[in-house]
């Protein structure tokens, strides 16, 4: 009897042991769940930073040259005018491709077909607005091809526009300079950017008695100016037997512009 109420007094021990030691690790779990509570719905205050801009320049000469034409012709009959622009622009096509300009430079931006009228009074023809009740007549169907050229030897620009200006193409136009491979020297621009805010960096922790721990944010930006453009008439350019034209290209300059965000301590 006295084994029995022996065993029976040490389980109640144990029990009580684990009782309490429930009670101990609920509690404290609790109170760890409390403490959250006052931060619910509030942010943390962000890290110290401080923010650094840097810039890159790289100048280079253009590669490129960029120019478009246009052929035209009209007739009462849609086919002929289709058939009078195709041969010429074929042997536009057939001069540039003699010339050194690959296929996978010549590209058509525009073919339009259209009808233009013409008013008529007292046997005199106006072309935009009647006059004296003057009738509006079909003077002919006109059809119209713009083609954009790349020239990779930019020296034979001025050959090439002078060639094609004499046999047919009116309104040259748009002629610019660019860059090839323009996203490499964007690429070199954005290192120098990125190494000058670095080094600006440095200084400034420095100045201001702080360390460096890490970039928490970059933002770039590029600003350079577009390409040169020139527009003139085919006689212009030396069509017609002029002179041929030089077609100086001047210089690119690419910048890049980068900020850093650094978490200092």
């Amino acid at each position: 009897m006295d084994d029995k109420n022996c065993c029976s007094g040490r389980m109640r021990t144990w029990l009580t042991v684990l009782i309490i030691a429930a009670a101990v690790f609920f509690a404290a779990k609790a109170i760890k769940e409390l403490k959250t509570i006052g931060f619910v719905g509030k942010e943390l205050s962000p890290s110290a930073t401080i923010m650094v801009s840097g810039e890159g320049e790289v100048l280079t000469k253009p590669d490129i040259a960029s120019f478009s034409f246009t052929v035209e012709k009209e007739s009462l009959n849609v086919a002929e005018a289709q058939s009078g622009s195709a041969k010429i622009v074929n042997d536009i096509l057939a001069e540039l491709k003699k010339l050194g300009v690959a296929d996978k430079d010549v590209k058509t931006l525009g073919y339009n077909i259209y009808p233009r009228y013409e008013y008529v009074s007292g046997g005199v023809s106006y072309e935009y607005y009647p006059v004296n009740g003057g009738k509006r007549e079909l003077a002919g169907y006109v059809v119209s091809q713009t083609i954009e050229v790349k020239v990779r030897q930019i020296a034979d620009a001025g050959k090439i526009i002078s060639s094609i200006g004499e046999m047919g193409a009116a309104n040259l136009s748009g002629l610019s300079f660019s860059v090839d491979k323009e996203e490499e020297f964007t690429a070199e621009a954005r290192q120098e950017a990125i190494a000058d805010a670095q080094s600006k960096a440095k200084i400034l922790a420095k100045d201001l008695g702080v360390t460096l721990v890490r970039i928490t944010s970059f933002s770039e930006s590029s600003n350079y100016p577009g390409p040169i453009y020139y527009t003139k008439s085919a006689e212009a350019y030396g069509a017609g037997g002029g002179v041929t034209p030089e077609v100086p290209s001047g210089e690119n300059r690419i910048v890049s512009n980068v900020t850093l965000t650094y978490e200092i301590r």
